[in-house]
């Protein structure tokens, strides 16, 4: 099913959307693309997820388009808003990370489905049309990394998506120089706490120590 509804005149009625990004110019990026074709309409794009959250309960779209990584609230804490002030709404997740758990996480607190952006423009448009019709779509890319890591590879890319949101704003930390005192201070955690992400992500990603987490991320930035 390609439109939702029809309108009084018995015209079929495109597909409404809302952007969430933190990034100005792929807000209108995403909306050019999506409004250049007649089964899409953009009826509004938001900088963060709190002002994302207002419109969805003023606006009531078909779909929400947003990305994970957002200053203040991220997109997976707006999930539950979301939903409970537009139960219709579906909510298809899109970020830069590679990562096959945070899809997951994105999937388990209520998002029907996940992309990265080097989806192409032709599965971003399959994705938002397979959630409108009530299905779960996880694009190629993340399906590619699963099977991957179900086959046991141990490519650098397939570690790292283990990694979590956490442990990616505390590699970001890491590599900026922070001690893990800094760190806690932060992200408002335990110093405790802080010690146990970076223990797991050494131990996720193979390594040893912090010199060779810096080092690994400057060798497989592109995979970041």
């Amino acid at each position: 099913m390609l439109f939702r509804t029809t309108n009084k005149c018995g015209n079929m009625k495109p597909i409404t959307i809302l952007i969430a990004d933190d990034h100005k110019l792929v807000r209108e990026a995403w909306s050019f693309i999506l409004n250049s074709d007649e089964r899409f309409q953009v009826i509004a794009d938001c900088p963060n997820a709190e002002s994302a959250i207002m419109q969805v309960k003023e606006l009531r779209p078909d779909v929400v388009i947003m990305d994970i990584n957002m200053p203040g609230m991220n997109g997976i804490e707006a999930i539950p808003f979301i939903r409970k002030f537009s139960p219709i709404s579906k909510i298809l997740g899109v970020s830069c990370y590679t990562f096959p758990d945070i899809a997951r996480k994105m999937i388990i607190a209520g998002a029907s489905g996940y992309v990265t952006k080097n989806s192409s423009r032709d599965e971003m448009f399959h994705a938002v049309i397979e959630v409108v019709a009530g299905k779960k779509y996880l694009c190629k890319e993340i399906k590619s990394l699963i099977e991957e890591r179900i086959n046991g590879t141990d490519d650098p890319k397939i570690r790292l998506s283990s990694l979590s949101v956490r442990e990616i704003e505390i590699i970001s930390a890491v590599r900026k120089g922070l001690t893990s005192k800094e760190i806690a201070e932060e992200f408002r955690l335990a110093p405790k706490t802080v010690e146990i992400h970076r223990y797991k992500i050494l131990k996720k990603l193979k390594l040893s120590n912090s010199a060779e987490l810096v080092d690994f991320f400057n060798r497989h930035q592109s995979d970041f």
